[in-house]
C-alpha cells in the first residue's frame, strides 16, 4: 500500500502532539512537513530525528504556512491535517479551501486518535477562547484538591519554542527551573503561578513521556490536572472535564475551533467574569450552553481582582502591560491591567505605539487592533530586550502589569510599577468544591 503524504498545519504545539500520537509510528503515512503560524521564529526549523522516531531518521522540516499551496504541489501531498487552536470557523475553512484547491484533502484529528489514557485520575481545564480564565480555574481546582490532602501534578499544553530535544520532558518545581529550561515570558506566565503555590507542573514536547513521568513524580501524584492552552481539547482522556466560557465575548463559544468541542464535551462549565460582563452577554452564553450541552453542571464565577500597590495607579497616566496571547489571537481588547487601572483611579492610559522598539513593531503590524495596550511578548531574548526598552521609553507616570508573572524579575523596569492578579471566585452553588468532593468520593481518593 502506498503511503499517503501528509503536511501537518500547526503552530508548535498541537501539531507536534498529533504527529507523536497518530503519525510518528504509523506506516500508512509519510509526514513530509509541518507548517507554522501564530508564533514568531519557528518556521525554517526541523522536528528533530531524536523525537521523530524510526520512520523519520532525518526529522521533519518546518515551513511557513503561507507556502502551503506550493508545498502541496512540490511534495505531492495527499492530505493536510489542521492542528492549531483558537481559530474562527471562517479561518479554518479558508485554510481548508486553500488545501483542497491545491488538490489535497483537509483533515481534522479528533480525541479518539490523539488522546492518551493515564493511570491516574485526570481533571482537564479547557476554555472556548484564549483569555477566558483557564489558569485561574486550574489554580482554584488545585488549591481545593491540595486542601483535601491530595498530591496534585499539573501538565500544561505545550509551548515548545526552543531546543525541542531538550524540551522533550520538562519538570518545574522551583523558580530556578524557569531559568534552567530557558523559558520564554509566555511559558513563565503559565508555569510560575503553579510553582509559587507549591505544586509541580510538567510540559514539553512528547506528551506520553511527560504523562508517564508525571504519574511517577518523585513528590507523589494522586491527581493530574490538564491545564489547557488556547481553546484546545485535552491531550489526555479526562475523568472530569471543566470548560471556561467568557461572557465578554458572547457567541464565541460557538464560533471558534476547537473551543466549541471543549464546550460540548464538558462535565462542568464555568461562566467566568460575571462581575464585569453585561447581563446580555451572560444570558447569551448561558443559553448557548443549554443548547449544546444541557447536562453540564454550570458554575457562575467572578475574576476577583487584586493589586500590589494601588497608590502607584491612582491619578496617574499609566502604561498597561497585558498577557500577550490574550490580546493577539485571543482578540480581547482589555486585560487585568486595564481593569485594575480603571478600578483604582488611573487618570488615563498612555499609548505605547509611539515608543515601540524592534520586534514589537511586527507584533502591532500583525495584530493592528491591540490598541492602547502593550502585550508582554518575550518569545526570545531579543523580544524581551525590545519589551524592556519599550516600557522604559514610554512617557508615563507608572506601569501596571497584568501578566501572571513577576515581570521585574526578568527585565529592568525603570518606572514605578505594580502587579495585578486575578483569582477565580465562585458565586453561589453549584461550586467547584462540591464538584471536586463528589469526584474525590467517586474515585476513593480521600
Amino acid at each position: 500500500m502506498l503511503k499517503r503524504n501528509v503536511i501537518i498545519i500547526g503552530a508548535a504545539g498541537r501539531d507536534f502532539h498529533n504527529f507523536n500520537s497518530y503519525y510518528r509510528d504509523n506506516e500508512a503515512y509519510n509526514v513530509v512537513a509541518f507548517t507554522a503560524a501564530q508564533i514568531p521564529d519557528i518556521k525554517d526549523r526541523r522536528y528533530p530525528p531524536e523525537l521523530a522516531g524510526e520512520l523519520y531518521p532525518e526529522g521533519v522540516p518546518v515551513y511557513a504556512e503561507e507556502d502551503l499551496p506550493k508545498l502541496i504541489k512540490e511534495l505531492k501531498v495527499d492530505e493536510c491535517t489542521f492542528s492549531y487552536s483558537d481559530i474562527s470557523y471562517q479561518h479554518v475553512m479558508s485554510v481548508g479551501a486553500i488545501v483542497e484547491a491545491a488538490g489535497a484533502s483537509f483533515v481534522l484529528l479528533g480525541p479518539k486518535d490523539t488522546q492518551i489514557k493515564s493511570t491516574k485520575p485526570v481533571i482537564s481545564v479547557c476554555a472556548v477562547r484564549t483569555g477566558c480564565g483557564k489558569s485561574q480555574t486550574s489554580r482554584r481546582i488545585i488549591e481545593i484538591l491540595m486542601e483535601k490532602g491530595l498530591k496534585v501534578v499539573a501538565i500544561r499544553h505545550p509551548m515548545p519554542y526552543g531546543d525541542l530535544v531538550a524540551q522533550r520532558v520538562q519538570r518545574y518545581a522551583e523558580l530556578s527551573d524557569l531559568e534552567k529550561h530557558k523559558c520564554t515570558v509566555e511559558e513563565m506566565e503559565e508555569y510560575e503561578p503553579h510553582i509559587v503555590r507549591g505544586n509541580v507542573i510538567y510540559a514539553g514536547v512528547d506528551y506520553e513521556a511527560i504523562l508517564r513521568e508525571a504519574e511517577n513524580d518523585p513528590d507523589g501524584c494522586d491527581v493530574i490536572i490538564w491545564d489547557g492552552g488556547n481553546n484546545d481539547f485535552p491531550f489526555y482522556v479526562a475523568d472530569l472535564q471543566v470548560t471556561v466560557v467568557d461572557p465578554h465575548r458572547p457567541g464565541h463559544e460557538l464560533r471558534y475551533y476547537p473551543g466549541e468541542i471543549t464546550l460540548r464535551i464538558a462535565d462542568v462549565v464555568v461562566i467566568n467574569k460575571i462581575d464585569s460582563a453585561d447581563l446580555a452577554g451572560i444570558e447569551t452564553v448561558r443559553k448557548n450552553i443549554a443548547v449544546v450541552n444541557p447536562d453540564a453542571v454550570v458554575i457562575d464565577a467572578a475574576s476577583a481582582l487584586d493589586i500590589d500597590d494601588q497608590s502607584v495607579v491612582k491619578g496617574k497616566m499609566v502604561l498597561a502591560v497585558e498577557d500577550g496571547p490574550t490580546l493577539t489571537h485571543g482578540e480581547m481588547k482589555i486585560g487585568a491591567a486595564i481593569v485594575a487601572a480603571q478600578k483604582f483611579g488611573a487618570a488615563g492610559f498612555v499609548d505605547p505605539r509611539p515608543y515601540l522598539v524592534g520586534r514589537l513593531f511586527e507584533t502591532f503590524a500583525t495584530y493592528p487592533d491591540i490598541g492602547t495596550l502593550l502585550p508582554a511578548f518575550g518569545y526570545g531574548e531579543q523580544q524581551l530586550k525590545d519589551l524592556e526598552a519599550t516600557i522604559n521609553n514610554t512617557e508615563c507616570d507608572a506601569v501596571v502589569i497584568g501578566t501572571p508573572i513577576d515581570l521585574s524579575r526578568i527585565i529592568k523596569i525603570k518606572k514605578p510599577f505594580t502587579r495585578v492578579y486575578y483569582n477565580l471566585q465562585e458565586i453561589g452553588r453549584p461550586n467547584l468544591t462540591g464538584v471536586l468532593e463528589d469526584f474525590i468520593e467517586e474515585r476513593n481518593l480521600g
